[in-house]
């Protein structure tokens, strides 16, 4: 990754690719549940991938570079991860039964992440970027690549034969 890419680029563009396997989840789940399946894994596994890198490497950057720890941003937003992967799960059962009645599971997570990533955004992700040099982030996206990370979920969802 070149030196010149910041955290709240990236991070946001992450943002934007996983909002648009959900919608395509969305839009196929009622027609052709096995592409809807396809991106609604693709959808899960990114973003849980999404939400360790920022508790693993993201969050613990900030906190020692700010010293705020308790309370701060990052307490929040790894609150708001539970409550986020609480309504992904939610989802999942759903469509493990190939049950395609989650509008109202879906739009719970949709209000979350709105509000959630609204925050990373604006506040987090720029903060990161001021109190980081270019080599810090840049050692953060080579840890991006290299971190452990579980296995993508075994879909237990069923694709119609």
């Amino acid at each position: 990754m070149s030196e010149s890419k910041t955290i709240t680029a990236f991070y946001a563009q992450d943002h934007d690719r996983l909002d648009e396997l959900f919608k395509t989840f969305q839009q196929l789940k009622r027609s052709d549940f096995p592409k809807a399946k396809e991106a609604f894994k693709e959808f899960e596994f990114g973003l849980q991938r999404h939400i360790v890198w920022e508790e693993d490497l993201l969050f613990p950057l900030w906190e020692k570079e700010t010293g705020i720890t308790e309370g701060g941003a990052t307490s929040v937003m790894r609150s708001e991860h539970r409550q986020i992967e609480q309504q992904l799960e939610a989802i999942h059962r759903k469509a493990e039964e190939q049950n395609p009645e989650s509008d109202q599971e879906e739009q719970a997570l949709l209000n979350l992440l709105g509000s959630h990533n609204m925050k990373e955004e604006r506040v987090l992700y720029p903060g990161i970027d001021r109190v980081t040099s270019p080599t810090e982030r840049d050692t953060v996206f080579q840890n991006m690549k290299n971190i452990s990370l579980p296995p993508p979920p075994l879909c237990r969802i069923a694709v119609p034969q």
